[in-house]
């Protein structure tokens, strides 16, 4: 396991967890008006 020779601030650890976002999931508006996942199969048409 790695262990830190340093002591990093806190403005380092910031920087470093910046891009470590929630991204919102893309949904996709069916024809009779409800939102799915895109690139997800609908569950009505797999009746």
């Amino acid at each position: 396991m790695a262990v830190q020779q340093r002591r990093n601030s806190k403005t380092r650890k910031a920087k470093r967890r910046t891009h470590y976002k929630l991204t919102a999931p893309t949904m996709v508006k069916l024809p009779d008006g409800r939102y799915k996942l895109s690139h997800r199969s609908c569950y009505a048409d797999v009746k």
